[in-house]
């Protein structure tokens, strides 16, 4: 059976950083990777009129296939296999519930270098939530 991972990206730093390092131990990992995107559609959309929340909602999603398909293209010239998914919703609820319904095996997440274990407590964070939701191991970056 092949290996499933996935990996939550946004245009972030250190989605970047975390995607060199996937790259830096390729034969660590199997070559099939999933690549997932969330637009998180929970807060933004309250200061948008109505009528402008589709445009709106279109743009995001034009700006996160972009990206995907960067970050793939840069995965397929290190020789991997990529599955690019887009999702809707509050990245901390649906990265979990992705990873668990679909049986992922691993789950490769970066953290912010900035943010530290009492903000976390605080204020959370995806990568902790995550962390701390899913069935599968945890590669945290």
């Amino acid at each position: 059976m092949e290996t499933k991972i996935l990996i939550p990206v946004n245009d972030s730093p250190t989605t970047q950083q975390t995607i060199e390092d996937v790259i830096t131990y390729k034969e660590k990992f199997p070559l099939q990777l999933v690549l997932l995107h969330v637009i998180n559609d929970q807060l933004a959309y309250r200061m948008i009129p109505d009528f402008q929340i589709e445009m709106v909602r279109e743009n995001a999603e034009k700006a996160a296939r972009q990206r995907l398909e960067e970050l793939a293209k840069k995965l397929e010239e290190a020789g991997f296999s990529i599955e690019l998914r887009l999702e809707f919703g509050a990245p901390r609820r649906v990265i979990p519930r992705i990873a668990n319904e679909e049986e992922f095996q691993l789950l490769v997440i970066g953290r912010k270098v900035k943010s530290g274990e009492i903000r976390d407590v605080l204020f959370g964070s995806v990568a902790n939530y995550v962390l701390h939701n899913v069935k599968c191991p945890v590669l945290l970056f």
